[in-house]
């Protein structure tokens, strides 16, 4: 198993919450930090605290996405129009991992990142393997014909837990997914609570 993957099961428990709203998290036997020190009783958080804790959650939610890339989305977000936070939100959903992730296709985001790496996937019939491609509104995402029958793909469809939102729409008949509109953050089914403007002002720090 990769280090990557062994990480990301200390991710929830690290921030304290079941981030990715999973049965299977070890958050829900264990509410607290890996290590040796993981059960200290924590002080009161610093503003500093607060607002990279809400980084680390973002970042880890989308995969464990580099700090290096995160902090290019920041810089993209406060050079746009509009409110940072949302454009920071609108450009992370727009990832085509994470499109591919709400369209339940695949079950996790960190398959998802796999499950693109590996050309399972095409943008408007031409095949993009780069997970941090940015889907633009009215493209049309689709699994290859031969992958829709993977185990892993199967069971994504049949996962309880979380609903394709609305702004995709999802033809699993075909396994295609469309983004109909760039969502704002009360549209994304977040299942705990993000904060992006706490991360926009850690980097403006």
């Amino acid at each position: 198993m990769s280090k990557r993957a062994n990480a990301k099961y200390k991710i929830d428990r690290r921030m304290g919450e079941n981030i990715w709203g999973r049965p299977r998290s070890p958050f829900n036997k264990r509410e607290y930090g890996p290590g040796q020190h993981g059960q200290r009783r924590k002080g009161k958080a610093t503003d500093f605290g607060t607002q990279l804790k809400a980084k680390q959650k973002l970042k880890g939610y989308y995969g464990n996405i580099s700090e290096r890339q995160f902090h290019k989305y920041y810089v993209e977000a406060i050079r746009m129009k509009g409110d940072s936070s949302a454009n920071l939100i609108g450009l992370l959903e727009r990832r085509l991992d994470a499109v591919v992730y709400r369209a339940k296709f695949v079950p996790t985001v960190f398959a998802a990142r796999q499950f693109v790496n590996h050309g399972h996937v095409s943008v408007n019939g031409r095949r993009v393997n780069i997970a941090s491609y940015q889907v633009k509104v009215g493209d049309t995402i689709q699994i290859k014909e031969s992958s829709r029958q993977l185990v892993i793909v199967l069971e994504a469809q049949g996962l309880a837990e979380r609903d394709t939102p609305d702004y995709l729409e999802v033809d699993n008949g075909h396994g295609t997914a469309k983004m109909t509109r760039i969502p704002g953050l009360s549209e994304v089914p977040y299942p705990t609570h993000m904060e992006p403007n706490q991360v926009i002002e850690f980097y403006s720090r």
